[in-house]
């Protein structure tokens, strides 16, 4: 009997429910190295996983994930999801550099320009889409940036989107004037002390580009948007870290206004919180996806994020954490509450929406970064 067959006949035998997952893998594993074959799933079935590390954004977020996502996966496969948090990207790839491969396997990472940085690095792996069926409900346009950047294959998959758009409270600020300064509210003196901003450098360019009247994907005056970067720094309260802060801010009245986290906004207005919300022109649009991490167990993670992007699993994380799921509405009864959240688009063409050209600001990260800390240091 040759591999192939051997190898059809144990999938048989695993798909017809007569081998459970973990002896499957091993008799795949042990047969390749019996006859000196390399198979993907070889090094893993020798070491059978027990566990797979996520690591996100916390908050509302690493709920929802954990209760509509990991802990049903557990009960139906017996792996361990550990989730893990961070505050930030830059912080997280930080992490992820200094450690040893596999030590970390996926990733909730945000934009395509955090999806070519690891590739950049090297920090990517190939995912077998064939273990994936579920990529079928996702919007194309979402996974189409994701192929341009590795050649046509994925080392993610796409999983939600939303909008970095400005954030206010009504009792302080009319959605009349909201709508009429959109992004220059956050350097509007009328609101020194009850500004808050994100720490986050791309954001603060992406906002000051704005409120320069630039292109935030092409500004051409950075002596400008430095400027209004320092405006604004000048006026704020304090520079948020998480999304637990920011809605912790908003909530307590400590500051009236911010650019904020879709999602997180209508979190707050579904706690009774009176918060408007704007995309202003151009306003930061944005998609998230589940990137595996080069030296993980890749049959896990692959099992992972297909459990992940089947439609009953991301509709039910979808409304836990309030962002749109990737799967696309023309394809997937999305239910009633998705078409209410901000960004959402039911064409699943995101026309409307305005995302981050990944080479203009990766090019830029190394010179940006640096100025962006030395001006949030006071300087």
């Amino acid at each position: 009997m040759d591999n192939t067959k051997r190898y059809e006949r144990l999938r048989e035998r695993y798909l017809n429910g007569d081998l459970d997952r973990r002896k499957f893998l091993g008799l795949i594993g042990a047969a390749g190295l019996a006859y000196g074959v390399q198979t993907p799933f070889a090094r893993q079935a020798l070491a059978a996983v027990e566990e797979v590390r996520f690591d996100g954004w916390g908050g509302v977020v690493s709920e929802a994930f954990r209760k509509h996502a990991f802990d049903p996966y557990t009960e139906k496969t017996g792996i361990k999801v550990v989730d893990g948090t961070f505050g930030g990207g830059d912080e997280y790839l930080s992490r992820v550099k200094a450690s040893q491969e596999g030590e970390y396997n996926i990733a909730h990472l945000s934009g395509v320009f955090d999806y070519a940085r690891y590739v950049n690095l090297g920090l990517n792996s190939t995912l077998n889409e064939e273990n994936i069926p579920n990529l079928q409900y996702v919007i194309p346009k979402l996974t189409d940036v994701f192929r341009n950047v590795t050649d046509g294959k994925l080392s993610c998959v796409p999983y939600d989107y939303g909008t970095t758009g400005i954030a206010y409270n009504r009792k302080h600020i009319s959605d009349e004037e909201a709508k009429e300064k959109g992004a220059k509210l956050l350097i509007d003196e009328a609101y020194k002390g009850k500004i808050g901003g994100w720490s986050d450098w791309r954001t603060r360019v992406w906002y000051a580009s704005l409120q320069t009247d630039q292109d935030p994907n092409g500004a051409t005056d950075m002596d400008a948007v430095w400027d209004a970067v320092r405006t604004n720094r000048d006026l704020l309260l304090k520079y948020w870290q998480s999304g637990a802060e920011l809605m912790s801010l908003l909530a307590e009245e400590e500051i009236y206004v911010t650019e904020g986290w879709s999602g997180r906004i209508y979190a707050l207005q579904e706690q009774g919180h009176d918060i408007g919300y704007i995309d202003p022109p151009n306003g930061f649009g944005w998609q998230e996806c589940l990137f595996v991490i080069k030296g993980s167990p890749m049959a896990a993670c692959e099992e992972l994020l297909n459990f992940m992007l089947a439609p009953e699993t991301s509709i039910a994380v979808a409304e836990g954490q309030n962002y749109p799921p990737a799967l696309d509405p023309t394809k997937v009864d999305l239910g009633e509450k998705i078409p209410t959240l901000p960004a959402f688009d039911p064409t699943g063409k995101l026309d409307g929406l305005t995302f981050a050209d990944p080479k203009y600001w990766n090019s830029h990260e190394q010179e940006w970064s640096k100025t962006f800390g030395r001006i949030q240091k006071g300087y």
